[in-house]
């Protein structure tokens, strides 16, 4: 447990909230945000730091969560100091919900599905000096419902040398691995012993920044699907390359496993500083590890580039995307393009098909309509949920199709 050690000091700063609450003052606690439109929810003029950021979604697209966008600017600047996948933002890849928490951020009610309801929650510090806005984009092609807390101190002036929070997604898909010349099915340990890495150029970059700052930590999301060779996707060592540093740099790693502070592969725990939000099962090759360096930030005066190795020697061509953490003065580097929709899916499991999920949103969307007047509504739409999961999208739209004609036959009894 995380207890400040100031929390006896009286405080000089006014708790304030941006919230969804019903200003009417019922119950109608949350926002719509129509496909293509962004929704503004936090917008202060004055100094401060945001402390606290609850979000819950509802949304019929199973891949929401990477198909919403959240941003945000500090202090007046043109270009976002955060810009990331919402779920991958709260340390949740593939557009998968699933329970976990750490120091810093948590999902709580996700059953590790996609498109499964869950509460998000966000602790790192946010401060501005001259005003902050936060933004959260609908880039899906249905309506969705946010419910927000964005919690935060209001003060007179921060410190000049407060730097401001940053968070920012990247993705290779897939990394370009290697040639293996010379080497066959079953030479791995012949490989490892023999291949070298001495630049760490060709690595995965998490981060590229450059100014004054302290990176934080980072999520890296894995779709393990380059397994021909070797089925472990790690090994890949971590290089913290440190105001131009050369190679090797001072923060140099001995495998993926390792930097996540794990050994021996990994496993399914997500502890305080590291851990998984996602594991890696038999049935599903993918995976979300995190890092916070919150009790080692790393600094720099010049730049950094965090990087890691995709497979020893960067061998392997896996789906990486990752979201870093960092602190920095203003100004930052402009981030790289953010990668459209299309971009940003995750890859298809054996057995899903995202253009049938289109179908089973648009049915989806139509039985919402029902719960106005359907007795036990939601008990029939935990039915589909629960098909869905256990019996794919095939079986989720036939068992919606037969509530559906229920639920229109109660409706012409009415």
């Amino acid at each position: 447990m995380f207890i400040p050690e100031d929390i006896s000091q009286l405080k000089n700063y006014k708790a304030k909230r941006s919230c969804s609450y019903d200003r009417t003052g019922g119950n109608r606690d949350s926002d719509i945000i129509q496909p293509g439109e962004t929704l503004n929810i936090f917008n202060v003029k004055t100094a401060g730091k945001i402390v606290h950021i609850w979000f819950t979604i509802n949304s019929k697209d199973l891949n929401y969560l990477r198909k919403v966008t959240l941003r945000a600017y500090w202090d007046g600047e043109k270009n976002p100091s955060i810009e990331c996948p919402v779920g991958d933002f709260f340390g949740s890849g593939h557009a998968i919900a699933n329970s976990y928490e750490n120091m810093a951020m948590n999902m709580i009610g996700g059953k590790g599905f996609r498109g499964d309801l869950t509460a998000f929650n966000f602790y790192l510090p946010m401060p501005f000096s001259d005003g902050a806005i936060m933004e959260v984009s609908n880039d899906s092609s249905v309506v969705m419902t946010l419910y927000y807390y964005v919690d935060y101190q209001e003060m007179e002036t921060i410190p000049e040398n407060t730097a401001r929070f940053h968070a920012q997604w990247r993705r290779e898909n897939p990394c370009k691995g290697r040639i293996l010349e010379g080497y066959s099915k079953g030479d791995t340990l012949k490989f490892f012993d023999e291949a070298k890495n001495t630049s760490g150029e060709d690595n995965y970059t998490i981060l590229e920044a450059k100014g004054v700052g302290h990176y934080v930590g980072c999520n890296l999301s894995v779709d393990n699907i380059d397994r021909d060779f070797n089925v472990w996707w790690g090994e890949g060592d971590d290089m913290i390359f440190v105001d131009d540093e050369a190679y090797p740099p001072a923060l140099h790693g001995t495998g993926s496993e390792d930097y996540f502070c794990h050994a021996w592969g990994m496993h399914n725990h997500a502890g305080l500083h590291a851990g998984l939000s996602i594991a890696e099962t038999e049935e599903r090759h993918k995976l979300t590890a995190y890092r916070l360096h919150l009790a080692d930030p790393v600094p720099f005066e010049k730049n950094i580039r965090v990087t890691i190795e995709h497979g020893h020697d960067n061998h392997q061509s896996n789906d990486y995307a990752s979201t870093a953490y960092w602190y920095q003065m203003e100004p930052h580097m402009p981030f790289p393009s953010y990668p459209s929709v299309e971009e940003r899916l995750p890859r298809p499991e054996k057995g899903e098909d995202f253009e049938l999920e289109e179908k089973y949103v648009a049915l989806m969307l139509k039985i919402d309509s029902y719960a106005a007047f359907y007795p036990n509504f939601w008990v029939e739409a935990e039915v589909i949920t629960a098909t869905l999961h256990k019996g794919g999208v095939k079986s989720a739209i036939i068992e919606a199709e037969k509530f559906a004609k229920k639920a229109e036959k109660y409706r012409e009894m009415l």
